[in-house]
């Protein structure tokens, strides 16, 4: 289950408003909305299992008699239709369909399978049409009280890291991390970890998405933690690197490549800055230093309901930064055998350039832990 989008049923008919527009320009009948992420968005509903139809015109929720309380709590103002156990959400989907005499359809391809496309088509012979990214684009685009929501998300993940880093000792296991970090997410009131987060001691810091193990943090001189906390539905997103022991030679020329190579990304962004230019800053910094091959993914990424949506900063990403965008900004340097270095912090595109959300300290003498 999806945790409630702060404020979603107040803000929701404004968003529903801006689709039902767009299916209207569009010369569609109908947009049947099937990624639970993006019901939620739509109607402040936090359930799972259920649909929104759109017409240019209405709006009708579809789900079962589980959430029939919750429905009424969360979107009061939402016509819903509420099927039984006899019956399937795409079987309502049909019904409606039908009753409404739709002959174009619009569908979220990338949430719809195809043989429920074809359960669709079949039942109801509407001609189907891709709509891919229409509400995806518009959640790219954080509204205040979303910026809200994910500055308070970005503040408990922050209290929790310090809270782990202050506790920090040289038996605690990468496992023992992930799980301290959970618990202290979910002690200074957010819902739980936004991913699981990412922990990774000495060369397992190699391993950009690596999974926690029994390797103990006093076993190397370094680990790189991963971590987002979950707030009102909404995401953050943060890395460090924490030095437990004397600063090896290497871990510090590392470090300081990849710190330079962050801030020169983060300098270029902008409302209009192209997706491409902004990775490219961080990029050619990294290629100039000698470990281009060694920074094998994109820039970074937007977030919000989910950890990854739209925009995503790589140097194959089309598209500009807009104001009211929030976005990763995470190189690395990672070397097999010896550990990877990854910077992340979270910034939101401001009318006139940016503003940096996350506040904990990133230089490498900053993150030395005495334990």
């Amino acid at each position: 289950m999806t945790a409630p989008a702060s404020n979603g049923h107040r803000l929701a008919p404004q968003r529903r408003s801006k689709i039902q527009r767009r299916i209207k320009r569009a010369g569609l009948d109908a947009l049947l909305v099937t990624d639970e992420i993006n019901v939620t968005y739509l109607t402040g509903f936090s359930g799972d299992s259920s649909y929104l139809w759109l017409t240019p015109d209405k709006a009708i929720l579809l789900s079962d008699s589980r959430y029939s309380t919750q429905i009424s709590e969360e979107c009061p103002e939402l016509e819903t239709l509420i099927r039984d156990a006899g019956r399937t959400t795409c079987d309502l989907a049909i019904e409606v369909a039908n009753s409404s005499k739709a002959l174009t359809l619009g569908i979220e391809p990338e949430s719809l399978t195809k043989s429920l496309h074809d359960r669709i088509q079949a039942g109801c012979g509407c001609e189907l049409t891709d709509t891919d990214g229409w509400v995806e684009s518009l959640r790219a685009i954080k509204d205040k009280q979303e910026i809200q929501t994910i500055r308070h998300s970005i503040q408990i993940a922050e209290r929790a890291f310090s809270v782990i880093r202050a506790q920090i000792t040289p038996e605690q296991t990468e496992r023992e991390i992930a799980h301290n970090l959970e618990h202290q997410i979910r002690g200074f009131g957010g819902t739980g970890c936004a991913f699981a987060p990412i922990v990774g001691v000495g060369p397992r810091g190699a391993l950009p998405h690596g999974i926690p193990s029994n390797r103990r943090i006093g076993e190397d001189p370094f680990v790189l933690i991963d971590w987002g906390a979950k707030y009102n539905g909404y995401a953050s997103d943060l890395t460090r690197v924490l030095v437990t022991a004397r600063i090896p030679p290497k871990l510090r020329k590392i470090h300081e490549i990849v710190l330079k190579a962050q801030l020169a990304a983060i300098a270029k962004i902008r409302p209009g800055a192209t997706l491409r230019q902004v990775d490219r800053a961080a990029r050619g910094s990294i290629e100039r230093a000698g470990f281009g091959k060694q920074f094998g993914h994109g820039l970074g990424h937007g977030f919000g309901l989910r950890i990854h949506e739209t925009p995503f900063l790589s140097p194959i990403a089309d598209g500009q930064l807009t104001a009211g965008m929030v976005v990763t900004i995470e190189p690395g340097i990672y070397v097999p055998g010896w550990g990877g270095v990854r910077i992340e912090d979270d910034v939101l595109v401001t009318k006139h350039g940016h503003e940096v959300l996350s506040r904990l300290p990133k230089s490498l003498d900053e993150c030395l832990v005495d334990m």
